[in-house]
């Protein structure tokens, strides 16, 4: 007689630890898959000339719209401003939105204020284009335009694939958009990998593991990773964690550090990171714990964790990835599991 043993049951973080190893691999998908749409859709964009742009967005997806207005504002030299959907599905306002292109950035697909608000857009006269990693989605359905992210199934309730893969489908938009083709995938692929395993992620968690409260902060490029890294921390081990744009950061929340509030500074090299230096500065005059990851030139320090150079609009999709095992590895050492955060689900649904 055999005895038949049930499956093993998976490692706690074994799901998200395996989508954060993917994204190399992902972000090779999300060009070689999906240029033809991505130039399809940005001819369409300069055909209809739009003076002003839109972006709606929830949770994850409003840091990758935040990164996008970077994006339109530095590159094309367009205002980008990020949408309140709550003003159409709650308060019925009917804003004028002609010349206006409307982007819908929704991982799902799903978020019924998002699919409202972006009917109501295009009623209202905007172009309306959605960005998701559901090709089927009925946000996808209602935009004129789409363009799926080419994650492939997220398993883990906390994002990571899908977010550096909607950061490189924005990047790559504008990049078109604007005629550049400036893209060197290699290069991009080959720092993804080098962030997968960089070393310092583990001394770092260890460092925070009894922390409840941490501030973090970037400017530039880097601030939509500081408020994407907070997100990652409190939905995986449950912490305080704020982030703030590096100017914001002296404008009153400066008076809360101290030895009991770390602070972790994203640093990339290039503006950013030159910019974020007088914050630096302040922080070690009030003798702030700080925990420095990107470039040492900019930081003037060694960083706890260092980033493979990129171009700088580019260096948001690999700081990140230390940011998100710094999550994975800070949940278990919390004796959480960061692949089902308590009281979380894969899609969140507002109205």
């Amino acid at each position: 007689m055999t005895l038949e043993h049930p499956p093993a049951a998976p490692l706690p973080g074994a799901l998200m630890a395996a989508e954060i190893a993917e994204q190399p691999a992902v972000l090779g998908r999300v060009v070689t898959q999906g240029v033809g749409d991505v130039e399809a859709v940005a001819g369409r964009i300069r055909e209809a000339r739009p003076r002003f742009v839109m972006v709606a967005a929830r949770g994850t997806s409003d840091h990758a719209a935040l990164y996008f207005k970077y994006l339109v504002e530095i590159v094309l030299g367009l205002p980008c401003g990020l949408a309140s959907p709550s003003t159409t599905t709650a308060y019925g306002a009917e804003p004028d939105l002609r010349d206006v292109l409307w982007v819908a950035v929704s991982q799902s697909g799903g978020s019924p204020d998002l699919l409202e608000s972006t009917r109501a857009a295009g009623r209202a006269g905007a172009l309306t284009l959605a960005v998701t990693n559901n090709a089927e989605s009925p946000l996808a359905a209602t935009a004129e335009l789409h363009l799926d992210v080419r994650a492939g199934v997220e398993r883990a309730v906390a994002a990571t694939k899908t977010y550096t893969a909607t950061l490189l489908t924005l990047w790559l938009l504008v990049d078109e958009w604007s005629g550049r083709r400036q893209l060197d995938l290699d290069a991009l692929v080959a720092a993804a990998e080098e962030a997968v395993h960089v070393s310092g992620v583990e001394e770092v968690a260890g460092h925070y593991r009894f922390v409840d409260k941490l501030v973090l902060t970037g400017r530039g490029y880097a601030y939509p990773t500081a408020r994407e890294a907070a997100l990652k921390l409190m939905e995986t081990s449950y912490l305080a964690a704020h982030a703030f744009s590096g100017a914001d950061l002296l404008h009153g929340p400066l008076a809360m550090v101290d030895t009991d509030r770390p602070v972790l500074a994203l640093v990339p090299h290039g503006t950013a990171g030159r910019a974020l230096g007088p914050v630096l500065e302040r922080l070690r005059d009030r003798g702030a714990d700080l925990t420095v990851v990107g470039d040492a030139e900019s930081a003037g320090q060694r960083p706890a964790i260092a980033l493979p150079r990129v171009a700088e609009e580019l260096s948001p999709l690999i700081e990140i990835i230390p940011m998100q095992r710094l999550a994975h590895a800070m949940a278990l050492a919390r004796h959480e599991d960061p692949d089902a955060p308590r009281g979380l689900s894969k899609v969140t649904r507002t109205t």
